[in-house]
Parts: structure tokens; sequence; C-alpha cells
């Protein structure tokens, strides 16, 4: 019988179990970190339109980044419970969490929850928590419009603390709203549950062209365990990136003193 020294975190505990029941992971007393992947989905015809700008994509892979979370797709779909229920069904089984953002609500253009629920094969039912949240609120059942505390049959429901309509987190997949300041408020509830290795970084700008620097970063590359990005503007940033804080500083100070500053 296996004792596990199980880790604090959701995803790690699901991880460990999983790979020692495959015979993969020996913890030896100690909590083994992975890298968790994850897919963004934002829903709305306005995105696709053009009439609306993402932000929502660019903070959530600014915060899951910061939490040593790889982010690997960010797909934008219609209003269209088919393309929602297919990106999210192929997501879910590539990615260890898919995060999706729109299309919450009781309206006729809210089917984000219809979509998540087809793709995990469940039907949409009122869940009484969110429902208790909504009354707790202010807001008397009469007073709902029909669909409003709707989720995916077993879903745990998020709370919307700064608007109506709830959220829902379900096998892996994270439902939040699409206005920006109900997202955030309700992706920080569950930031804990998003981590990963963290990671540490270094830009050095550099005031020459981009390939006359491809010499020295392939040296770089070389000489230190930091993944490199280079970013041509009026002048070059070069970013580092690695698990190591103090080879990433290393890795920049040597770089630094081999370009010309602007």
């Amino acid at each position: 019988m296996w004792l596990l020294p199980l880790c604090r975190n959701t995803f790690l505990n699901y991880i460990i179990l999983k790979e020692v029941a495959a015979g993969e992971t020996h913890l030896n007393g100690e909590c083994k970190l992975h890298v968790m992947n994850v897919a963004v989905v934002t829903v709305g015809d306005e995105l696709l339109a053009g009439r609306t700008t993402d932000t929502n994509a660019a903070w959530l892979c600014e915060q899951l980044d910061d939490r040593g979370v790889d982010v690997e797709r960010i797909t934008t779909v219609p209003d269209r419970v088919a393309d929602i229920a297919r990106v999210v069904n192929e997501y879910r089984a590539e990615y260890d969490a898919v995060v999706v953002t729109g299309g919450l609500g009781p309206t006729h253009d809210d089917l984000t929850m219809e979509g998540v629920a087809a793709a995990l094969g469940r039907d949409l039912e009122e869940h009484d928590e969110a429902l208790a949240w909504l009354e707790a609120d202010g807001y008397s059942h009469g007073d709902l419009v029909a669909g409003t505390a709707e989720l995916p049959a077993g879903a745990r429901a998020l709370h919307n603390e700064t608007g109506v309509a709830p959220g829902a987190a379900l096998e892996g997949v994270y439902v939040l709203p699409g206005v920006p300041t109900e997202m955030k408020a309700m992706f920080e509830t569950i930031a804990g549950e998003f981590a990963g290795t963290p990671t540490y970084r270094e830009a050095v700008v550099a005031d020459e062209p981009e390939s006359a620097l491809l010499d020295r970063i392939a040296e770089l590359r070389d000489r230190f365990d930091v993944s490199v990005g280079s970013y041509p503007g009026e002048s070059v940033r070069i970013e580092l990136k690695g698990t190591d804080e103090t080879t990433v500083a290393d890795a920049a100070a040597w770089l630094r003193e081999r370009v010309e500053s602007p």
C-alpha cells in the first residue's frame, strides 16, 4: 500500500497519484513538482469581429506564467455551442487545464455553459449553492432570469464577487466571466489551483541588428541553461528565462558584457 506525502495543490496531487499508479514516480518523502500546461479559450463574436479587444487572454497568460504554468494555446471561438464544445473537448484531453472566459449569463448569446456541458457530457442544471450565493447577494429566485444559476451537472460553482453570473469548475475546465473585472476577481479565488516551477527572467537590450547577435545568442545557450527570446524594435530586447535565479542572472551579466548597449 502506498502512503503518499501529497502536496497541498490539487493538480499536483492528481499528477502524483497518476504517476505512482503508473509506476513512474518515486517521491522519497518529497513533493514532486510538475510543469502544468494550460489552454485558454475566449468566447465571443465581438472578439472575432474586432469590436472588443481580448485583454482577458493576455491577463490570464501573465498570471499563469507568473505561477510557473505553461500556456500552450490561446483560442477564440464564436458564440456557438458546437464550436465551444469541440474546442473544450479537444483541449481538455491535451492539456492539464482549460480556462474559458466569456459568454456566461442567461441571455440568448450566452452559450458557454451549454457548450462546456456538451464537451463534458453533462446536462445543465440549477446549482443550489450558486443560487444561494445570489440570494445572499440580494437577488430573489423570482428576480433572476431563468438559467442564471444553471451549471454543468456536478460542477463546482465559482462565486461572482463583482457581478451576477456564476462560474464553474469541473474535470480541469474552469469557466469564468468575460467582463474583465469579474473574470479577474473570480480567477483570484482559484489561482492556487494553478502551480508549476517558478521561473525567473532578465532582459538585456542591445543596440545592434538582431542578425548580428546570432553567434552570441548561440554561445549563451551553450553556456547557460536558459531559454532565449529576441524582440527587435528600435533596439533588440533579449529576454532570458530559466528556473534557476542565479543562472539567469549570470547569463544576463555575461550577455551584457558582449553587446552594445543603447
